[in-house]
Formats: structure tokens, sequence, C-alpha cells
């Protein structure tokens, strides 16, 4: 295992505190391309071990950072439920709430005004696409757990591209109808992205355990996703997640599973920053929802670190928050996860005015 060293450290997770210093300034102007990638359950310590197993990560070449405030308006615990919402309507809600503000009222998502803007949309995850986060950007239901509500609301917006895993939620709807289905990465290779505009990809991947054996990969799957949506015009938002970070530290993995995990989410961030390079005018956040296990990363007396645990739960820590594009340099400081929703929802509804702050009072 590679240990990198002590600045190569705290030259990523110093910008994670909102270090103003040396920050590129980014074009003032609204993006009309918008990817959020979510490592579920990932804290600062889950990034460390990623910088612990390779070279570099690709977020240590984006000029803006921050961390999070996960919380709800209903119980000290975080989860994904109610940072997801809050990601995706701006407002913070109760705990275990879906796209609904804290008096269980559906408010319009990021995806929805998208949407209503004319852009294409899309929801890519290496779970179910009922779990929280990809169903709070897609449906409105006071609890996580009404899959059967969130299937048909899901599937009566106009989202253009949809994989994940599922099937067995899907099969008895009628999916055949809007979209091309492909449950296998074989079938998602055959895709033509030139001519296919609605995709649905419903593949058994969730539990795969090892990334390299998890076909199709999130890499793959957001590739997949980006070539379809780039033939909108006007633009489009695409939520990318990985569960499985969430998952092992649920599970108190040991480091290398982690490490896996972590670099398997940075093969798909690749993916979109290579997508970026060809179209300037997007914005990429990269995020976690909250953190799972209280981390942390130790050396014993043979100088060799392991992953440490105190909880098979989430923890309150803050996480880090990764950006790059038109107005990512607004995207630091201590932010409430409302707050980044907030500006999610501007930038969908092309009303990001560049004045240095994020719309709406603070929380």
């Amino acid at each position: 295992m590679r240990i990198p060293s002590r600045p190569a450290v705290l030259s990523l997770l110093l910008a994670t505190v909102g270090c103003a210093h040396g920050v590129r300034a980014q074009e003032r102007a609204a993006a009309t391309r918008m990817v959020l990638l979510i490592a579920d359950g990932a804290g600062v310590a889950h990034w460390t071990a990623a910088l612990m197993a390779g070279d570099s990560v690709a977020v240590a070449e984006f000029p803006s950072a921050a961390l999070v405030d996960p919380g709800n308006t209903t119980s000290p615990q975080v989860e994904s439920a109610s940072t997801a919402t809050a990601y995706a309507i701006g407002e913070r809600t109760i705990y275990g709430g879906i796209g609904v503000d804290a008096e269980l009222e559906p408010r319009p998502t990021v995806l929805e005004v998208a949407e209503d803007h004319g852009r294409a949309t899309g929801l890519v995850t290496t779970t179910f696409l009922l779990d929280a986060t990809p169903a709070a950007f897609a449906a409105h239901v006071p609890n996580r757990s009404d899959w059967a509500e969130i299937a048909r609301q899901m599937l009566d917006q106009d989202i253009e591209v949809l994989m994940g895993d599922g099937l067995e939620w899907f099969d008895s709807l009628p999916i055949r109808e809007r979209y091309l289905v492909v449950t296998d990465a074989a079938g998602l290779e055959a895709v033509d992205t030139d001519t296919v505009s609605r995709l649905l990809g419903l593949f058994p991947i969730d539990d795969v355990a090892d990334p390299a054996r998890r076909r199709p990969s999130l890499a793959e799957m957001t590739k997949t996703a980006l070539e379809i949506l780039d033939r909108d015009p006007d633009g489009f938002f695409l939520l990318v997640e990985t569960e499985h970070t969430d998952h092992r530290a649920h599970d108190n993995a040991p480091l290398s599973t982690i490490q896996a995990e972590m670099l398997a989410f940075d093969e798909a961030i690749r993916v979109v920053v290579d997508y970026r390079s060809r179209h300037p005018e997007t914005l990429i956040v990269v995020a976690g929802d909250h953190e799972t296990g209280g981390l942390a990363l130790v050396a014993d007396e043979a100088d060799s670190v392991r992953a440490r645990y105190v909880t098979p739960g989430h923890s309150l820590e803050l996480v880090p928050m990764f950006s790059i594009g038109p107005g990512a340099d607004d995207l630091t400081g201590i932010l409430s996860n409302a707050a980044v929703g907030r500006a999610l929802l501007a930038h969908a509804a092309g009303s990001w005015e560049g004045e240095g702050d994020i719309p709406g009072s603070p929380d």
C-alpha cells in the first residue's frame, strides 16, 4: 500500500474547508450541463483512503471544495433520503422524506426544473433505482420505502436515461412502451447512442461485492448516459451515484475494500471530467450525502495502515464536496445540504447570476 505524503493529503483535504486562495475564477454564468456525482456514505477518510491507493484522484484537480452539513429537520440522525432531497429541492426535510419539504409538501426538484427548461435528464446508480438518492430527484413521498409509488412517479417523469438495479420493480410496468430496455452489460455496450433517445438499464449489480466484477461498471453507465444526454442542445442534468461506498462502510469493511469502491467511483468521475474537457460549460459537483462508519485510518505498530470504525451506522460528520465549472467558486466553505441544492436549482433554471453567493437565506 502506498501511503501518501503529508503534503499530498493536505493539498486535497485543506481544500475541503473552503480555502479560497488559489481557486481559479469560474465562468460567471449558469451551467447548461450539470453532473452531480454522489458517493453515498463517503467522508474525508474515504477520500484519504483513495489517495493512499493511487497516485491521485480526479477531484484533486478541482479548484473548489467545501464541507457539507448533512442534517435534516426532525432527527439528529442523518441519512440518504433527507440529504438527497435537500440537494434536489434546496430545502431541508424530515428524516426519510423524498422530494418533499418539512411540511411534506412536494417541491420541484433539480431534475424537474431542468426538464421544465427543456433539458435532458438522467439518473444512474449502482443500487436499485428506487433507492433514496435517485428517488429524491424524481418522486415526492413522505416515506423513502414507498417503492411502488416511487416507481410509478419515476416513470411518469420525462427522464431520458435511467440506469441501476431493480428489474423486479419495473417489469410489471409499461416500460418498453417508452424506453429501450437493456438488462446486462452486453446490451448496454450494443446501445447506439446516436439514435437511442430513451434508455432504461436494469442490471443485477447491487449485490456484486467486488467493483471489478460489477458489470456494467459505474464508469460504463456514466459514459453511455453522457453520450445520450449530450444530444440535447439545451443541456442536461445527470445524477450519478455509487451506493457501495455506503454498503461497505456499513459492513465495517477493511481498508482495501473501501479503496476499491472509491477508485471505482473515481473512474466514473474521470469519465465526466473527460466529457467536460470538450464541454467547459459543464458544472461537475462531487459530494457525499453523509458519512458512514465513523471511519478513521490508523497505523499499527508495524506501520501498516488499517481502517477503524466507531459504528456500523451513520456518523454526524460533515462530508466533503468538490466542484469545477460555472459557479463552482461559490460552492466553498461550510454549506448546508440545502444551500447546495439551491445552487443546483438556480443553474437548472438558468437563473444563476454569479453574484458570489448561493441563492436564498442561510439555513
